[in-house]
């Protein structure tokens, strides 16, 4: 067991033995990485916190064997590289500080007594220093909600010592100087207590120019006038709250997000928890709600406004009649008009502390007339929609509620069902749906003969399994309220958008879909957004739930829409191909019956293709054949250079398979030569000549002679990777005399690298050197970039292999550079390794470590194995 401190010295324990960390900036990474476990922190960042603006030369590769180091120190702790950053893999109860923000919500004495000094000591610089304050605040608050605790309870002078100590080091702080008034004042030292407010009055006069505020100039009023209620314990109150949910699991931020938002002060604490129907937002607000009702004293008040039920909306003056009922108001005393009502609620409830429940609202008109006026209470409104307006205007902090985990959805049915077989197979067909997990549970606990595994067959068939005679406890009734509360547009948008091939959508996929026009399409979206249909978890970028979009896609058959947004991807993949790889000769398009994005440059093409990709591999598997092998030949440059080796393979087989069946000779000849790349990059190499040796086969049929010049210069670097020279060199050499043949100068410097790269593995270094730096003299006199990374990792080699070795890091530094610029990560890894080697040889240990250390990085990513195991072991042998 791995369990990390900062709330203190910084500390990591192994085993429960402690660890030497090593340097200070070493122990920052680790804190950096805590303060946010399970979530990933950037590069930048990260060095912003190490060093704020005296970065060294070099920081990344510093920054990574700072990692490589924790890694070994921390296992079975993992440090995963992830995209533009770092995360720390490990239970958030493993880090103090995440600990004592989930035990705040349920033992606030078990949670302060966590703290073992002052948060991070032992780190310097800005960074430090910043989080080193927040957390004393965060300290304080929870200190002081404990001392609120112990002083509701009846406390007062076992408070005083320790109040009198936070005090003085808190002077100007008037809720640590009234909860030590009020406990001077039960210890009957009156005199003391105002004697506490003289000089916190002083000091404020003095240093901020102003007085106290009103809730500690009360205090000193009460106190004054020996107020009775200052000793009175608790009262009958209301408690109006539903019995808490059965077996709550999970939500652990959600709840944490709500106890601070508690914390603040001076105004009402208004909490929106937002989400679809059956995400679960009255069991949250009902679960937090008794965690945390000795917090309000004066009572909890709890109404259903019905706000998505199949019935009207509970009308907000019946609502409010029911809460001064609540309240101790006689009905005969409440007006009747709203105005009025709400006037006597927020009289009713002033200077008292009450928590109010507001389920299931339908807008802000429902909302606004029931929101308190005193400090001390606190309002949990839940609803389907965002209620934008009770944000705006009154300050409510808006919590988007969204599908559980799959640890967190097993623990709901192990809690109903216990441990039996298929469990895991029933959970992951829920998709961390709450209410589909409730009903499964609900299901199978009533038929306890039916094996797990027949209800998730049943689920894998669709919806239907989920459907239930009682509309409260069924997901398609459930939704289908919130579909009835949209437009005619809105629905039918809705519907369409369940089609969308992958996990998520842009807005001009969903145009695509809907056949709407952009501008048009995005007010649709943010209306089915406030209705929580579906969710913009990236700015631009919209999901839904999986439930939610069977449920929508169910009634909707369309292959003009599926037809649409096929179109926008491949049209969009061709363009930002193209600005990947000008010269690369093109395939033909149909027209475009989508809406696709103008991409301005490789930069964006490169961006949009990383944020895409996963799409584009589902969009491949719906498309018609004309489509699949087209999208296979669009994705391909992007895939390289990102070393997504299995997915070239896997779209390329496709792009057969489609070409096969179409029949068209130069679509199965480019798929075939494709196929037969890729496979050789992936290590297939059976499959590689095969395919290769088809393509020529088709090639000799058509006398496309470029064609066969391709084939050839693919089939020398297949026969290289199978350790046959002789055979390579006889390809290549056949393809270099054809592409001079037909004037293809940029073929031609790919070719003369191929054979200076085959040249150098044999052992003949003088004539590979000319080789490459023929190669490398055409692509620069062209202008192209793609391969001059590739012949300067190529002569790079080639001088280590001559003792050239600061020429060969030279040139290895040179094709890193091109590599970022063009953002080709597989060949970057390359280079990365044998600059290693290089370093290593020249007895620059540290340095060689930090190349392997990046390069493992990019050999994991890529899921080239028999590489990461190479590197590990070079690692290891460094020691």
């Amino acid at each position: 067991m791995v369990e990390v401190l900062v709330l203190g010295e910084v500390v990591a324990r192994v085993d429960g033995c402690p660890v030497d960390l090593g340097p200070a900036k070493q122990r920052c990474v680790l804190a950096a990485l805590a303060l946010e476990v399970g979530r990933v922190v950037p590069v930048d960042r990260l060095v912003e916190c190490v060093w704020g603006v005296d970065a060294p030369r070099r920081p990344r590769e510093t920054l990574a064997t700072y990692v490589s180091r924790l890694r070994h120190l921390l296992a079975p702790a993992r440090i995963e590289r992830r995209a533009g950053g770092y995360v720390l893999v490990l239970d958030e109860d493993a880090v103090d500080l995440h600990r004592f923000r989930a035990l705040r919500g349920r033992d606030l004495a078990e949670a302060v007594a966590l703290w073992r000094g002052d948060p991070l000591t032992g780190l310097e610089g800005s960074w430090a220093e910043g989080e080193r304050q927040l957390l004393r605040e965060e300290r304080l608050r929870a200190e002081c909600d404990l001392t609120d605790q112990r002083l509701r309870a009846g406390e007062g002078e076992q408070l005083v010592a320790e109040l009198a100590a936070r005090t003085a080091e808190h002077p100007l702080d008037e809720r640590v100087v009234g909860q030590h008034m009020l406990a001077l004042y039960r210890a009957g030292r009156v005199g003391a207590a105002l004697e506490e407010f003289r000089l916190v009055r002083a000091r404020l006069v003095e240093e901020l120019g102003t007085d106290p505020g009103r809730a500690l100039r009360d205090l000193h009023e009460r106190i004054l006038a020996a107020d009775p209620a200052l000793d009175a314990r608790a009262v009958v109150v209301p408690r109006q709250l539903p019995a808490p949910p059965p077996r709550f699991t999970g939500r652990a931020e959600e709840l944490a997000a709500l106890t601070q938002a508690l914390d603040e002060r001076g105004t009402v604490v208004i909490s929106a928890i937002a989400g679809t129907g059956g995400i679960g937002k009255t069991w949250l607000a009902l679960h937090w709600a008794h965690r945390h009702a000795d917090r309000f004293p004066d009572g909890q008040l709890f109404v259903d406004l019905q706000g998505f039920s199949p019935t009207a909306p509970l009308d907000p003056g019946t609502a409010l009649r029911g809460l001064l009922t609540a309240l101790g108001v006689e009905p005969r005393d409440v007006p009747a008009d709203l105005a009025a009502q709400a006037g006597l609620y927020r009289s009713v409830l002033a200077d008292k502390r009450v928590l109010v429940v507001l389920d299931n609202a339908r807008d802000a008109a429902q909302v606004v007339p029931l929101l308190p006026g005193s400090p001390g209470c606190a309002v949990l409104i839940t609803s389907r929609n965002r209620l934008t307006e009770v944000v705006a205007r009154h300050g409510a902090r808006p919590l988007a509620l969204d599908v559980l985990g799959a640890a967190e959805s097993r623990e709901v049915l192990v809690s109903v069902l216990g441990e039996r077989e298929d469990v895991d197979d029933l959970a992951a067909r829920c998709h961390g749906f709450p209410l589909a997990l409730g009903i499964v549970a609900g299901r199978a606990a009533a038929n306890p003969w039916l094996p797990l595994g027949a209800l998730a067959a049943s689920l894998r068939e669709g919806l239907g399994a989920l459907d239930d005679e009682n509309p409260a406890a069924s997901l398609p009734a459930v939704l289908s309220w919130s579909v009835e509360a949209l437009s005619a547009e809105q629905a039918r948008a809705f519907a369409l958008l369940g089609l969308a091939p992958g996990a998520d959508f842009g807005l001009h996929a969903a145009a695509s879909l809907t056949g709407l026009p952009v501008e048009r399409v995005r007010d649709v979206l943010r209306a089915l957004e406030d209705a929580h249909l579906v969710r913009q978890h990236a700015p631009g970028r919209w999901s839904m739930h999986d439930l939610v979009k069977l449920y929508a896609a169910r009634e909707v058959a369309s292959s003009a829409a599926l037809g649409r947004v096929v179109d926008h991807y491949l049209h969009t993949a061709f363009g930002a191909d193209r600005l990947l790889d000008p010269h690369r000769v093109p395939i033909e398009l149909g027209p475009c019956t989508g809406v696709p994005v103008e991409l301005p440059d490789e930069a964006a093409a490169m961006a949009w293709f990383e944020v895409e990709h996963a799409n584009l591999l589902a969009v491949q598997r719906v498309a018609a054949d004309e489509a699949v092998w087209r999208l296979a030949w669009s994705l391909d440059n992007f895939l390289v250079r990102r070393g997504h080796l299995v997915d070239t393979v896997l779209v390329w087989r496709a792009g057969v398979a489609a070409a096969d069946r179409l029949g068209d000779p130069v679509a199965r000849t480019l798929a075939y030569r494709r196929l037969g790349t890729a496979a050789g990059e992936a290590g297939l190499h059976e499959e590689a000549l095969d395919r290769l040796h088809s393509a020529l086969e088709l090639v000799t049929r058509t006398g496309d002679r470029q064609a066969e010049a391709h084939i050839r210069n693919n089939l020398a670097g297949a026969y290289e990777r199978q350790g046959r020279p002789a055979d390579a060199l006889e390809h290549v050499g056949e393809a270099l005399r054809l592409y001079r043949e037909l004037e293809l100068p940029i073929w031609e410097a790919y070719a003369l690298n191929a054979l200076g790269w085959l040249q150098a593995k044999l052992g003949s270094y003088e004539p590979a050197r000319t080789s490459c730096l023929a190669a490398l003299e055409l692509a620069r006199r062209h202008s192209y970039v793609n391969v001059q990374a590739n012949i300067l990792d190529s002569l790079g080699f080639i001088d280590h292999q001559t003792g050239r070795f600061e020429e060969a890091l030279a040139r290895f530094e040179e094709a890193l550079e091109l590599c970022s610029s063009l953002g080709e990560t597989y060949s970057a890894a390359n280079t990365l390794d044998r600059m290693g080697e290089t370093c290593r040889v020249m007895g620059d240990v540290a340095r060689a470590r930090g190349c392997w250390e990046r390069a493992l990085e990019g050999y994991r990513e890529q899921g080239r194995g028999r590489d990461v195991e190479r590197v590990e072991g070079r690692l290891a042998a460094l020691g």
